[in-house]
């Protein structure tokens, strides 16, 4: 599950220069544990001279204040910005792109399993969570997601949930001479992508794979549909089927390896499987009881201490970890009054 981690000078507002005509730029995110959202400014892909940027931020004062100071920096404004390439919808990753969209003509692409997420909000008016709420019902925490769901979400702003420009799939996108490939990563969200340079040995990873934490599993507006975790495990096994590169992600500092990092990954998810199947032991549970008698985050923090949020993060990971384990034929589960119930086969 995504969680706080020590913010170190990675989140503090400025320009990094990755390598000439590549820098990252922290973006805040007020009130949010992570604080930040890298996005990516690329000078020499577009070939008007404009700039590519990767990711689009949060559409906030704060967040449009800071991207315009980075800009300056390198002697370039808004107005310089010819295409944002999204990793996914999210709303600190999607909805300042389709802001600028609106004021400035930029092009915006986003993966195209996103489009189920992005039709939902458009029909319910709402950025709830609806399909984590959903799987929250049926891993049987119905009182937690009441809680979640009567929760202000910030209310829905139509402006920025506009559709992009392109959807994309699994593709090579051009700039000139040079190319960016595009990775579906299912897994975070549906339409979750990468982006990967491999000429210059990059890796724009959105929130796929990250430096110092979890991502969340399946935390989508729409329905999740299918099996989240074995997507997400698939995802990572597949960037490894690239050559190594460095790792710039969405949240956290830039590394050196995307494969060392995607090694601990399935190696904690390796871990997290374990203690689930444990934590089931010779009792027929639902995903919320058995989340209830994990620990949480690196300081194993219990269930109760979580904020209602994370707590929403905790159950409907532990389903999706069950359900892993449910096609690796180690558990079984029956769908009992509208809860999936798991138990242990020995």
């Amino acid at each position: 599950m995504t969680a706080r981690f020590d913010q170190g000078p990675w989140a503090a507002a400025g320009l990094q220069t990755v390598q000439p005509g590549v820098h990252r730029v922290p973006l805040p995110l007020p009130n949010d544990g992570l604080h930040a959202v890298n996005v990516y400014l690329l000078e020499d892909l577009a070939d008007d001279g404009g700039i590519v940027m990767i990711d689009g931020g949060w559409a906030i004062p704060e967040a449009r204040k800071a991207l315009e100071e980075a800009l300056a920096a390198i002697g370039r404004d808004l107005g310089d910005i010819s295409h944002i390439l999204v990793t996914h919808i999210h709303r600190d990753h999607y909805t300042q792109a389709v802001e600028l969209r609106r004021l400035l003509g930029s092009r915006v692409c986003l993966g195209a399993g996103e489009r189920p997420g992005l039709e939902m909000l458009d029909r319910l008016r709402s950025d709830q969570p609806v399909g984590s709420l959903r799987t929250l019902r049926r891993a049987g925490a119905g009182e937690l997601a009441d809680r979640i769901e009567a929760m202000d979400h910030g209310g829905y702003d139509p402006s920025v949930w506009e559709a992009p420009d392109r959807w994309l799939g699994a593709e090579t996108l051009r700039f000139g001479d040079r190319e960016l490939h595009v990775v579906p990563t299912p897994g975070h969200t549906k339409g979750h992508v990468v982006f990967l340079d491999e000429q210059r040995e990059l890796l724009f990873s959105g929130d796929h794979v990250l430096p110092h934490i979890t991502p969340s599993i399946g935390f989508e507006l729409a329905e999740p549909g299918g099996r989240p975790l074995a997507d997400y495990l698939d995802s990572l096994r597949l960037m490894t089927r690239y050559a190594d590169a460095r790792l710039l992600p969405a949240h956290g500092p830039v590394a050196d390896s995307a494969h060392s990092r995607v090694g601990e990954l399935l190696a904690h998810h390796d871990d997290r499987l374990a203690k689930s199947l444990a934590a089931l032991g010779e009792d027929t549970l639902d995903a919320h009881a058995v989340a209830r008698k994990l620990g949480w985050t690196r300081r194993a923090v219990p269930f109760g201490e979580l904020n209602a949020f994370n707590q929403m993060l905790a159950v409907n990971e532990t389903a999706a970890h069950l359900d892993v384990l449910v096609l690796r034929g180690q558990v079984k589960v029956r769908f009992l009054g509208g809860v999936n119930q798991y138990t242990r086969v020995w």
